[in-house]
């Protein structure tokens, strides 16, 4: 018997193709249209119960001879990897407990990226013998079937991952170096909480799904979004940066989906969105809290759709482009007070990368003077240098915010 554990998700069962208005199978869908399962075990959480009621429907009408069943998962942070280690554990236990030959498998292509990788350490560490499956819907791929990834964490031999259907061409680009990039963008640093997000991006990259980088002013958040443009498979294509916080209330659709001559006092001619601009590439928001509710509300639709919409124009047009937010406020807590919307937040936040500030990494701090000294020492006759003494004052130095509230 072969069984489905999956979560469910904002995508399922169906989502908005990219051109018009038609509805395509979602990931579950997707998957079970393309491999057969005897049992599927949908966990549902309080943010997608009518996603996975719906998604249990289709199932049962498409798949009338597959047992479906839901269970449920009272979460109400779907990001609190202990809640959701808790919850799955509880329910694993009983559904593995059989005297039956079962395969069991895990879709990660649903839910959020802790639910992903609670998933991975249940399989890992063996507490669930299951095969971890990966699918892109066919509106991703431009195929009629979808591509699906599985990967067995007990093997012993490579290869652990492997390519059920239908393979993707895609230019051959070569991937770059990670310590490459690292290098040529000068990221500094060798301090855990760096290599944390460093290898976070890194797996991330090679996604089109949207990334969430936090930290406060000057952690380096727009370096990080250009690290993981540069390992994706977008790195041809440009990064375009926007700092939301330096746009007028006024002018900010405009700037960010563009618009037509005469759509509105001053349009004089037409102006090309930042959307257009990064199409095929990568746009980086930062700054993302200062966007007014009005705006967040379009842009929670480009991320839905994939279409954009410039002022005054007659109709939407389907965008290519991977967007990467960055802010130094609480999300959560601009949620609470109204100033956020909590579908964008989730929307965005399908990838999480945490920035350390200076004071939590100070070890790095004399390998960042030596980098700076490093560069303007190239510009000098006379190079200059930092004695131990001067290297020791700096990284004992009292950085800002260094307090305790």
């Amino acid at each position: 018997m072969d069984v489905l554990l999956t979560f469910t998700g904002f995508q399922d069962p169906y989502a908005i193709g990219l051109v018009g208005q038609e509805e395509q199978p979602g990931p579950i869908l997707s998957l079970v249209g393309a491999r057969s399962f005897d049992r599927i075990i949908l966990f549902s959480t309080p943010n997608t119960e009518r996603n996975t009621t719906a998604t249990s429907d289709a199932l049962r009408s498409l798949y009338p001879k597959v047992d479906i069943e839901v269970r449920d998962l009272p979460l109400h942070d779907p990001t609190d990897y202990v809640a959701i280690l808790t919850g799955l554990r509880t329910h694993i236990r009983e559904i593995t407990d059989s005297t039956s030959v079962v395969n069991y498998f895990i879709a990660v292509a649903s839910g959020t990226p802790q639910m992903h990788a609670c998933w991975v350490l249940l399989a890992a560490s063996g507490e669930i013998p299951a095969r971890i499956l990966n699918v892109r819907p066919p509106r991703l791929v431009s195929k009629d079937r979808p591509h699906i990834f599985e990967v067995d964490l007990s093997a012993t031999e490579f290869p652990l991952v492997r390519a059920d259907i239908c393979s993707v061409e895609t230019p051959d680009v070569p991937a770059p170096d990670m310590d490459t990039v690292i290098r040529e963008l000068g990221i500094v640093g060798d301090h855990p909480a760096i290599g944390k997000a460093l290898e976070i991006g890194a797996v991330l990259a090679s996604s089109s799904a949207p990334i969430l980088i936090l930290g406060e002013t000057g952690t380096g958040k727009e370096l990080f979004a250009r690290f993981v443009h540069r390992l994706s498979g977008r790195q041809l294509g440009r990064f375009v940066p926007l700092n939301c916080a330096a746009i007028p209330a006024g002018l900010v659709e405009s700037i960010l989906f563009g618009h037509k001559k005469g759509s509105f006092t001053g349009a004089t001619s037409d102006q090309t969105g930042k959307f257009d601009l990064a199409d095929g590439g990568t746009l980086f928001l930062d700054e993302l809290a200062e966007l007014p509710m009005p705006s967040q509300a379009k842009l929670l639709r480009i991320l839905q759709d994939g279409l954009v919409e410039p002022l005054g124009a007659k109709k939407a047009h389907k965008g290519n482009v991977r967007v990467i937010a960055a802010t130094n406020q609480d999300l959560r807590k601009a949620i609470q007070r109204g100033r956020f919307r909590e579908d964008l937040f989730y929307r965005l936040n399908v990838g999480e990368i945490r920035l350390p500030a200076l004071r939590e990494r100070k070890s790095d701090v004399p390998k960042m003077a030596l980098h700076v000294l490093d560069r303007g020492n190239g510009t000098l006759r006379r190079p200059k240098r930092l004695s131990p003494g001067a290297l020791a004052r700096l990284q004992n130095q009292r950085l800002r915010h260094d307090r305790r509230d």
